[in-house]
């Protein structure tokens, strides 16, 4: 049987050298697996992929979506290393609402995964090098990406839904 996975997500394009540097030294497995992102709906979330596409096709903001991030902080008891977005991150939330509508389940805190605890362990002296590293504190969108994945290989794109009015893009 196919295991079969559907998100859709916000991959992140610029400000990502030093995040993509770390998740390549210190989970190549995640690194092979997925670009750098921010998911935006998980799989559990997703009721029909056609209305999410439908209200998505809809949406024309005036401006890149902005998510704000926090430093690096460990999680999964010390073994995973994720960037959290700040408290601030309305026009993330907006966003999910305006999408999901009343499908909205529960809240999604964006963050930046740099060391997934699946297929990674972060040490006291792995993350004192990731603490030191200049990484992005504002990170800006303007497209959703619909992804797939068969049997936990490689994320593939299947789509790409720009959010922002064109001259902005």
């Amino acid at each position: 049987m196919q295991n079969l996975r559907q998100q859709f997500t916000l991959f992140i394009e610029k400000s990502s050298e030093n995040i993509e540097k770390i998740r390549a030294t210190y989970n190549p497995e995640q690194y092979h697996l997925i670009p750098c992102h921010i998911t935006l709906f998980r799989e559990d979330e997703i009721d029909s992929i056609a209305k999410l596409i439908e209200r998505i096709s809809t949406i024309n903001l005036q401006k890149p979506l902005r998510i704000t991030l926090n430093g690096p902080e460990q999680f999964a008891n010390g073994s995973g290393v994720f960037l959290p977005a700040t408290n601030k991150n309305t026009e993330f939330r907006a966003l999910r609402e305006r999408i999901l509508g009343t499908l909205l389940i529960s809240e999604q805190h964006p963050h930046v995964t740099l060391m997934h605890p699946r297929n990674s362990t972060c040490t006291e002296s792995i993350f004192l090098e990731i603490k030191k590293q200049d990484l992005p504190t504002e990170l800006f969108f303007n497209k959703i990406s619909l992804i797939e994945q068969i049997n936990g290989g490689k994320w593939k794109v299947l789509d790409e839904y720009p959010i922002v009015t064109s001259h902005f893009v």
